[in-house]
């Protein structure tokens, strides 16, 4: 069995957990939107307003704190005006990124903010800068927001929403280095500034503006928007692209594949540190924050079923990914505000997959709700000491790692162990004269490291509760391989 220690240090604390770091994303790719959240109102699925109450019920133990939306690359060859009014008059489009399918526009800006409205999730919209205009940005912006009598705010109102939407999320483009455009940074620099120019804090709803920012960890996007957008102030946001991709496929890879996706999840962690370190060269105030409003795992196409685009099973591999970047963005809560993985159903790392009146919790989902208690808590220094893990190739990864936190005096602890087939016994040191009186452990594991869940079991891969009996500044603890634990400890 492997050993390893844990000292964790309540007094030194990092930064608040911004919630937002736990947030999601849909895109109208595959089934996200129609079939994952819309149905209509006319459907024999239980809904609400036309959007699954299944849905709604799994995703709400998640906390979403916001959702990005339409896209991705859907976004810059979406033009809002066309997903509003009656359905039925609304004009039929055709998705020119993913697949050449018709978009009906039936679900629009209104039943994108009812579905964030039953979640009790924050709206993050992400604006047309690849085939749009300033102008119709602007519009979209004063159609959500303004409070008084202007043409587009009654539109609103006769579509059924008097009052303003009051959306602070608003993203200047999505990847504009390539589906967005395909520009370089000077010339979205240049576009960031006209468009941004136009984009007003209607009625008292304060904007936070989000700029493309590079795809992986490149320092040369970075530093060449920055240098051409000079001094322009109406900036709050600046946003990564990050994909870990694959090793082997969803549900089919050898042990050294399974190590192979973690350690390429783990290079999160330089991407949140180098991206940050050059923002604070342009802004030492840090006063524009660093966000990755896309991330996960993309694995080929689904081999065992007949599903549309990126569709992908979702194993106890997935799930240590989420909680691999899960505890980075934990860790660097000084660092980073904002997370949204990719996607939250039916495509790429869903949290959650339907198939007509089904629906369930993927181990990812799972991940989700156990951590969720991080959310808004104090970040304090967690020390992991373990030795690493070597594989074919040379290659090699931590043998454990995670986070912790603070909130009054609960400590949260969340450890992820690698090992496909080895536990971990991990010894717990509380220092700076803490003590712990009693708490409780989660873990989320599987025999197999290639479980998942499916419609016809799917509580293969479901997390498991017990109390712990501790008492002082030291405890011992097990984790199974292939596992996610979260530790909830009464200091």
């Amino acid at each position: 069995m492997a050993q390893a220690t844990i000292t964790l240090y309540p007094s030194r604390r990092i930064a608040t957990i911004q919630p937002n770091l736990y947030g999601h994303f849909i895109e109208h790719l595959g089934e996200c939107v129609y079939g994952g959240i819309w149905v209509g109102e006319g459907s024999p699925i239980a809904n609400t307003d036309g959007i699954r109450n299944d849905v709604v019920q799994l995703l709400r133990r998640m906390r979403p704190p916001v959702v990005r939306w339409p896209g991705g690359c859907f976004a810059d060859d979406y033009h809002w005006e066309h997903g509003i009014g009656p359905r039925a008059q609304r004009r039929r489009t055709v998705n020119l990124h993913w697949g050449e399918t018709v978009e009906t526009n039936a679900f629009g800006t209104h039943e994108f903010l009812r579905f964030c409205e039953l979640l009790g999730a924050a709206p993050y919209i992400c604006g047309n800068v690849g085939s749009g205009s300033p102008r119709e940005l602007r519009d979209w912006v004063e159609y959500c927001n303004f409070a008084g009598d202007s043409t587009l705010a009654q539109q609103r109102a006769a579509n059924g929403h008097p009052e303003p939407f009051r959306v602070r999320f608003w993203g200047v483009g999505n990847e504009n280095w390539g589906c967005g455009g395909n520009l370089t940074p000077e010339e979205y620099a240049t576009e960031y500034r006209r468009f941004a120019t136009y984009l007003r804090s209607f009625s008292g709803t304060p904007l936070t503006l989000i700029a493309c920012g590079p795809s992986g960890n490149d320092p040369h996007w970075t530093r060449r928007f920055f240098t051409k957008l000079g001094g322009f102030p109406n900036l709050q946001c600046f946003a990564a692209h990050y994909y870990c991709g694959t090793a082997g496929t969803a549900t089919n890879y050898t042990v050294d594949q399974w190590y192979q996706l973690l350690e390429q999840a783990a290079r999160m962690e330089p991407l949140i540190v180098q991206q940050r370190a050059i923002l604070d060269g342009f802004d030492p105030q840090r006063r524009i924050g660093l966000i990755v409003d896309e991330w996960g795992t993309w694995h080929p196409p689904a081999e065992e079923r007949n599903r549309p685009l990126h569709w992908q099973q979702n194993t106890i591999r997935d799930a240590l990914v989420a909680a691999l970047t899960l505890d980075t963005f934990n860790r660097h809560a000084d660092k980073v505000v904002m997370g949204n993985i990719a996607q939250m159903l039916n495509v790429l790392q869903a949290v959650v997959l339907t198939e007509e009146d089904r629906a369930l919790v993927t181990p990812t989902g799972h991940v989700y709700t156990i951590y969720a208690p991080h959310q808004g808590a104090e970040a304090i220094l967690a020390d992991f000491a373990a030795e690493p893990i070597s594989y074919a190739g040379g290659g090699q990864l931590f043998g454990l790692a995670g986070s912790a936190s603070l909130r009054d005096d609960r400590l949260f602890l969340t450890a992820v162990n690698p090992h496909a087939s080895e536990p971990v016994e991990a010894r717990l040191r509380l220092v700076d004269g803490a003590e712990a009186r009693g708490g409780e452990m989660t873990t989320l594991a599987a025999d197999d490291i290639h479980a998942h869940n499916t419609f016809e079991a799917p509580e293969t891969v479901k997390p498991a509760t017990r109390p712990l009996n501790v008492s002082g500044r030291e405890l011992t603890v097990t984790l199974p391989p292939a596992s996610v634990n979260a530790l909830s400890l009464v200091l």
